[in-house]
């Protein structure tokens, strides 16, 4: 059983009030968007229009931070990475961090995207966006958010290995034991 799966087993549990999973949005950013925005998308992470929505004449910095697979982990040979998540709770959890960040950084936009499905090496997984009229404040809201993401979002991995092996990996730290999300 999927993370995802086993998320929407719960929510079919929990009877009729329970929102349905709605599927993940394209990657791209139409226009500037309300501040901060959010999104757990499907297809490659439109680094440009994230940048764009962003966007502030009275900004100074604008930081973006990209997160990727990369070849290795922890010794082994990764050749690729499924991300799964249940969109509507991963999404409000990144928005609850996003406002978190706004505030206590007080940046004029922030933008976050998390990309989910097969990701090769080198492709971009995370984006997260940040202008402030100084620089420190956005470097440090961009931090706070991806530490904050990788602690708090129900976002789950499964690294593929060169070797043709697979596990579900935590993303706070190592390999799990069992399917995150899986019914005790």
């Amino acid at each position: 059983m999927t993370p995802v799966q086993a998320m929407a087993g719960r929510a079919a549990e929990a009877g009729p009030q329970a929102p349905p999973i709605p599927p993940a949005r394209p990657a791209s950013v139409a226009s500037v968007a309300s501040v901060p925005t959010v999104a757990i998308v499907e297809g490659p992470i439109d680094v440009d229009a994230l940048v764009r929505a962003v966007g502030d004449p009275g900004a100074g910095a604008t930081v973006l931070f990209l997160g990727t697979v990369r070849e290795t982990n922890e010794g082994r040979a990764v050749s690729g990475i499924d991300y799964q998540a249940y969109a509507a709770m991963a999404e409000r959890e990144m928005r609850v961090i996003a406002d978190e960040a706004a505030s206590r950084f007080r940046t004029r936009a922030l933008a976050v995207h998390h990309r989910v499905g097969h990701l090769a090496v080198g492709v971009p997984s995370v984006a997260i966006a940040a202008a402030h009229e100084r620089r420190a404040p956005a470097f440090d809201a961009a931090r706070y958010v991806i530490e904050q993401l990788k602690r708090r979002v129900p976002i789950w991995k499964r690294e593929h290995y060169v070797d043709g092996t697979r596990e579900w990996v935590d993303p706070t730290g190592g390999a799990v034991d069992r399917t995150p999300g899986e019914l005790a």
